[in-house]
Formats: structure tokens, C-alpha cells, sequence
């Protein structure tokens, strides 16, 4: 086969292990925590959850010690933090039950989730797919996985964020309104999930801007930090 051009090399994730973690796909789940459903004007009661996609080459690898770098992005004026936990998929499977859901992981991840904030409300207002503001390359900075294998799962556990040291946002992992299992059993519905997916699994409250030059600190109890400044 000659191909028109090279194949783009696949976005990898460092692992806690030395191994690189080839990712396939991103999902991520609008509103999971309450506090952050009625910050944002919504209702928190358990509708069933609802999800958005993002590109693999949004996922920015990890680096030695955990500190990137993230370009502010074009066309926004209101960037926005949203500190995730991130689930990596390591076995694929389609309408996987809540029970057996835990199975299909691979490992965990502290994660953030990008938002030009302004772009999103204007798609809101206009009901059109919120792309534009969510699917943002470099903005989902991801730290290390760390694999289920001799750490087990993660039920509960503080989950913050810091900018230049100042705390915006807090939570704890149990406060989600879906548990994994549940997002993941949901989403295999729509989706046959692959060895390689990231699932983004929702924010706490607290979201607001970050400018050039920023630090963002973002921890979850268990689990290795991600440092992220704010590029040019």
C-alpha cells in the first residue's frame, strides 16, 4: 500500500509503570456532580447522563514529573478549568452490565477538561453541538494513568484544583450523581468501547477562567498529580 502522506503517529499517555498507553477515543460526561449541574444553570436530579466527544489529539501527554504546557487557545476570552477523573478502558465491550462494568478498566487518571466557556454558551443559546467550545486541541492535559493492577478501584476520594495556588475547586469522587460503572454501562449502549478509550467523568463545582500564564495544580486522592501552565 503507498499511502498519500504518513499516517499520524497515535497520541500515547505515560503510565505509572514505564509503559505508553496508546489512546482511541475521549468521552466525557456533562454535568455529574450537582453542585457543578447548578452552577451551571441545570438541573441535578438523575436523568440519565449524557455525553460529548472530544479528538485523541486533544489529550496532551503526560511529561516527566507531571508539568506541561498548554496553549491558551484562539478564538476565546474565557478559557475554563474542569479538573476530572479520568477512566482508561483496556478491554473492549458493548452494553456491559453496572456489575460487570469495572472489568473493561485498565487504570485511572487525574484529568482536566478545557472549556472555551464563551464559545460553549453561545452554542447553548443557539441549541447547536458545543464542538467549537469543547473539542479544543491541547485541553485535555492528562497526568499519569495509573493502572488497576496492584492499586484497585477508585469509589471515593478528595478531587481539587488550584490556580496559582489559590483553591477553586473541590470535591470528592463519591459526590458524582453517575458512578463509573454506571457511566461506562450507559455509554456501552451507544458505543462499543475499545481497549484505549478515556472516559472524562464529570467536574466538581468551581469552574472559572484561567489567563496566560496561569498554573493550574489538580489532585485526586490516590492517584499522581498534573501540574498544567497556561502558554502563550
Amino acid at each position: 500500500m503507498t499511502e498519500v502522506f504518513p499516517a499520524k503517529t497515535p497520541t500515547y499517555l505515560k503510565t505509572t509503570t514505564g509503559q505508553d498507553f496508546p489512546v482511541n477515543r475521549v468521552f466525557c460526561v456533562g454535568r455529574n456532580y450537582a453542585a457543578h449541574a447548578r452552577e451551571m444553570g441545570a438541573n441535578p436530579d438523575r436523568d440519565p447522563p449524557f455525553f460529548f466527544t472530544k479528538w485523541a489529539e486533544t489529550v496532551l501527554n503526560s511529561a516527566p514529573m507531571d508539568h506541561l504546557e498548554t496553549p491558551y487557545p484562539p478564538q476565546t476570552a474565557s478559557y475554563h478549568h474542569e479538573v476530572e477523573l479520568v477512566v482508561a478502558i483496556g478491554r473492549m465491550g458493548f452494553e456491559i452490565p453496572v456489575d460487570g462494568a469495572e472489568d473493561h478498566i485498565w487504570g485511572y487518571a487525574t484529568g482536566l477538561d478545557m472549556t472555551r466557556r464563551d464559545l460553549q454558551g453561545v452554542a447553548k443559546k443557539m441549541g447547536r453541538p458545543w464542538d467549537t467550545g469543547k473539542n479544543v486541541e491541547n485541553s485535555c492535559p492528562t497526568g499519569r494513568l495509573q493502572p488497576l493492577a496492584g492499586h484497585g478501584h477508585i469509589h471515593a476520594g478528595a478531587i481539587s484544583l488550584q490556580v496559582n495556588g489559590e483553591t477553586r475547586q473541590t470535591g470528592d469522587i463519591a459526590d458524582m450523581i453517575w458512578s463509573v460503572p454506571e457511566v461506562i454501562a450507559d455509554l456501552s449502549k451507544f458505543y462499543t468501547l475499545q481497549a484505549g478509550d478515556l472516559i472524562f467523568t464529570g467536574t466538581p463545582a468551581g469552574v472559572g477562567p484561567v489567563q496566560r500564564g496561569d498554573v493550574i495544580t489538580c489532585s485526586i486522592e490516590g492517584l499522581p498529580g498534573l501540574r498544567v501552565r497556561i502558554g502563550a
